[in-house]
């Protein structure tokens, strides 16, 4: 075991995700499949396990049974050292209500915080697609004395309008966070580039507690880690922002060193998974040294292709059967069936999705259990497709869990 503080580490997972719908219609956001195996909090529970933070709380609300029966099964830690990751829905501690923000969140489970009493607390959303070690900014808000640590990603200047920014001193200390600001400013050694906030936080456990609880006692609040708790902490000057590109992971390739993907929408969900695909991937799932750690269903065999079918440019997980049809730049997850004659390309397939015989599926987005019947077209007829499924401003059609097609 590594030596490190009593850290206490908290995944904020009770977003409705309604950017996401149809794919959020059955389920929690963070229990959204992703790249075939994956779900997309395994990316955040996978950074936090692999760096030797063990005590982890998930906060759920909205639709979390799928979510809640992913964590029991694929993430069960247990020992002598108490380590855990555990769910905690909304528990109305305080009131017959739901978390009205994500601080409010925090708030209710305050007992949690009490429980484990630790030095620092992190506080992590559940949503994005990444690796990172948070070791090292825990290393970084220790050294820095603050409040609070953001994590940032610098973003060309230029697109800085779509994101909460931050403005920092050349020491690392926030001078300002703003959300969405017509001018964004540069970084302290780059002009044209900007700190986006990442969602991610390392708390000193006194200064959590004193925020939040002042947070609940002002009645104009939105209760928002990023809108109300951060921007108290910059005014008393205990904010500091953590540099992402300083984040090492053992493993990385300087092609997917520093990504971090915000798939909140239908776009940036599918252009995420596109990025597996490569031949060599702006994201590699293939890292042994920083693994994903998701469920695995042993009991399903390897993917078989039969009758001449064939896959180009794709993923496909196990137990998928590609039974004469073709499949190109796509991701299948597990227990699909592409039968005769289907073409599958530039889409991206739950668990258990049918193809039938001579069906077409192009540029698209099916969630689990769809059935496309024998001959139908999903894709290329964007007025069609707009009648009868959601069809993103990007183009991407997204089917809903369970129908037949």
């Amino acid at each position: 075991m590594r030596s490190q503080p009593h850290v206490l580490s908290i995944v904020l997972a009770g977003g409705e995700g309604k950017r996401l719908f149809p794919l959020t219609e059955d389920r929690a956001k963070p229990a959204v499949p992703f790249g075939g195996s994956y779900r997309l909090i395994d990316f955040v529970l996978s950074n936090l396990v692999n760096a030797g933070f063990l005590k982890i709380c998930v906060l759920t609300q909205y639709k979390s049974h799928s979510l809640d029966r992913h964590i029991s099964q694929a993430w069960q830690l247990s020992g002598i050292t108490g380590q855990y990751v555990t769910p905690v829905p909304a528990q109305q501690r305080l009131g017959k209500r739901w978390f009205t923000g994500s601080a409010d969140a925090i708030l209710q489970s305050l007992n949690l915080v009490y429980d484990e009493d630790p030095e620092y607390v992190i506080v992590f959303g559940a949503d994005h697609v990444y690796r990172m070690d948070p070791e090292q900014m825990l290393d970084a808000h220790i050294q820095s004395g603050a409040g609070v640590t953001v994590a940032g990603i610098r973003v060309p200047r230029s697109e800085a309008s779509a994101f909460g920014v931050i403005d920092a001193d050349e020491n690392n200390r926030i001078t300002e966070f703003l959300e969405k600001p017509a001018d964004p400013p540069g970084t302290p050694d780059d002009p044209d580039s900007t700190f986006a906030s990442m969602g991610n936080y390392v708390f000193t456990t006194s200064a959590l507690i004193e925020a939040i609880k002042r947070d609940s006692e002002d009645e104009n609040s939105d209760h928002d880690m990023g809108g109300n708790i951060i921007p108290m902490l910059v005014e008393e000057g205990e904010a500091y922002v953590y540099d992402f590109k300083d984040n090492y992971v053992p493993g990385e390739t300087e092609r997917d060193k520093g990504y971090w993907r915000d798939v909140g929408t239908i776009d940036a969900f599918y252009e995420a998974n596109m990025d597996l695909i490569s031949v060599h991937p702006v994201f590699n799932l293939y890292n042994k040294k920083w693994p994903i750690h998701t469920f695995s269903e042993e009991n399903l065999p390897p993917a078989k292709f039969v009758q001449g079918g064939i896959a180009q440019a794709s993923m496909v997980g196990a137990g998928t059967i590609v039974s004469g049809g073709t499949v190109r730049n796509s991701v299948l997850s597990t227990n699909v069936v592409i039968e005769d004659g289907a073409t599958v390309e530039g889409s991206v397939l739950f668990p258990g999705v049918r193809v039938g015989r001579g069906a077409v599926v192009r540029h698209a987005i099916l969630d689990k259990n769809v059935v496309v019947s024998d001959g139908a077209i999903i894709g290329g007829d964007p007025e069609r497709d707009a009648e009868r499924f959601k069809v993103s401003p990007g183009g991407v059609v997204a089917v809903g869990k369970g129908q037949v097609i």
